[in-house]
């Protein structure tokens, strides 16, 4: 996988727990656990995606 495909399923990864993470905080019955986790997962993501870009 080259480097750039990497880093456009990275940033679709991140795009879906965007969405994920706005469910959640919508839904009545939200599980604060979840939702950070969610949160935990998109910052790592991020990160991921900062890192590789700098290499780029």
């Amino acid at each position: 996988m080259s480097l750039s495909s990497h880093l456009q399923e990275l940033q679709r990864k991140h795009e879906h727990l965007s969405q994920m993470v706005e469910q959640e905080q919508r839904s009545p019955g939200s599980d604060d656990l979840t939702i950070r986790s969610l949160k935990r997962q998109k910052l790592h993501i991020k990160e991921e995606i900062s890192r590789l870009s700098e290499q780029a």
